[in-house]
């Protein structure tokens, strides 16, 4: 008797997470400026919930130049305060700060490396980790590989990227799979 397909159960909480898991989640992104746009919305997100950031993310985008890290690494002190007074932004001076940072470190990981692409799917050899999920409490927050990756971006000048939002950002960018085996997302066509 085959099981039911049913959506990973945290989708169905409202409009913004539907379309993110159904359109994005999980899947494997290699154009560095979404895994720049990635991490820092994951960054973001510390703290709150990721709801909030994607209801807030055209805005934030909007703001940024598409989260452009050529763009957000010249932010001056007066760009960081204007952000921080911007309704549509995660008006919280430290997460601003580390967005411009994160920026800095971002284009030197690149430089060293060719492209951030590289870089991050390193840690992987370019294999997507699939967990092979059975029920929603058999995820884990963080697992040995975001605490690996967490380090080195941490050691790199990263902020906001301790071992629980990487395994988030890593989820988000596709390196890890934990959609439900029984999610009809779980071989998802965009893979």
């Amino acid at each position: 008797m085959t099981e039911k397909a049913e959506r990973c159960p945290w989708a169905e909480t409202d409009p913004y997470s539907l379309a993110y898991h159904d359109e994005r989640w999980c899947v494997p992104v290699h154009e560095d400026q979404e895994l720049f746009a990635m991490l820092i919305l994951e960054g973001l997100q510390a703290g709150l919930s990721w709801q909030l950031i994607l209801k807030r993310e055209e805005g934030i985008r909007s703001l940024t130049d598409n989260l452009n890290p050529e763009t957000i690494a010249r932010y001056t002190q007066e760009d960081e305060e204007r952000l921080c007074k911007d309704p549509r932004m995660i008006r919280s001076k430290a997460k601003i700060h580390a967005m411009v940072t994160n920026a800095i470190a971002f284009l030197c990981v690149q430089k060293e490396w060719g492209s951030f692409d590289a870089y991050i799917w390193h840690f992987t050899d370019g294999n997507v980790i699939d967990h092979r999920l059975v029920h929603p409490q058999d995820m884990p927050a963080k697992d040995a590989l975001s605490e690996s990756v967490s380090t080195d971006l941490k050691r790199r000048g990263f902020r906001f990227t301790g071992p629980v939002i990487t395994y988030s950002y890593l989820q988000a960018i596709g390196v890890i799979n934990d959609h439900l085996i029984t999610c009809p997302f779980h071989d998802h066509p965009l893979k």
